[in-house]
């Protein structure tokens, strides 16, 4: 692994407009749990009769939101969370003028809490809602946790995150700022995603350069495609980076 490790951190020394694209992964050493891996949400929340993906779904916050509401507060809020190592590493890339933009389709809003300015988040946040009745911004922090359903303070309206449930696109404006921020990448990381949730993982087509780099634990099915694979954990791939060999001096 050190080897691959020096390779991109001579890669990301060089880089000026590098880009990371990043999934469920990269948060798991903050205490978030992933989706699809044998400790992952899809499995350890399943089992009382109702499927995780109907629970998030546009259906279900329609039909049953008592239900959706309680499914989504224990499951995807976590306040307690902290960035971790990657968070901190891809903030510091950043502010150095090695990373231009980070896409995530991570609804926790950690990216943020580290310190990176440019972040392209393509199912949303947990941290923002909105009044599905008026349309009024509402932070996550000024949502109290009884009712249920939580509802607008100035017309009643049920007030509901932004993120994309199952059954919803994702945003056009989003997915456009992805796209360009990956077409004008030097170097596109891949890390922390099992590229199998579509179109998010889609995206990654739309990078022409030869230095995409695959960091994760488990092989993907874009690893043949890449110039460089690192199968490790992500936060220590990219801490490593940073005080390794390249130069994170603020710009």
């Amino acid at each position: 692994m050190d080897t691959a490790i020096d390779l991109l951190s001579s890669w990301m020394n060089d880089a000026r407009s590098a880009v990371f694209f990043g999934g469920a992964g990269v948060s798991t050493a903050s205490g978030i749990p992933d989706f699809r891996s044998a400790a992952g949400l899809y499995v350890t929340a399943a089992g009382n009769g109702r499927e995780p993906e109907y629970l998030l779904s546009h259906e279900c916050l329609i039909a049953e939101p008592a239900e959706f509401f309680t499914f989504h507060r224990t499951h995807l809020v976590h306040p307690e969370a902290k960035p971790n190592r990657a968070h901190l590493a891809l903030a510091r890339l950043e502010d150095s003028g090695h990373l231009a933009a980070v896409v995530t389709q991570n609804i926790d809003g950690l990216h943020q809490a580290a310190g990176s300015r440019t972040v392209h988040e393509l199912h949303g946040s947990v941290e923002r809602n909105h009044c599905v009745q008026c349309g009024r911004a509402i932070d996550l922090a000024d949502i109290p946790d009884e009712p249920v359903i939580p509802v607008c303070p100035d017309c009643g309206g049920m007030v509901r995150p932004d993120v994309v449930l199952y059954g919803e696109g994702l945003d056009e404006q989003v997915i456009d700022a992805s796209i360009r921020a990956i077409q004008q990448a030097d170097v596109l990381i891949v890390g922390g995603t099992s590229l199998n949730v579509y179109p998010a993982a889609g995206l990654i087509r739309y990078y022409r350069g030869h230095r995409l780099v695959l960091i994760n634990l488990t092989e993907t099915p874009a690893d043949k495609g890449a110039d460089l694979v690192i199968h490790s954990p992500i936060d220590e791939v990219l801490d490593t980076v940073v005080q390794r060999n390249c130069d994170t001096t603020p710009r």
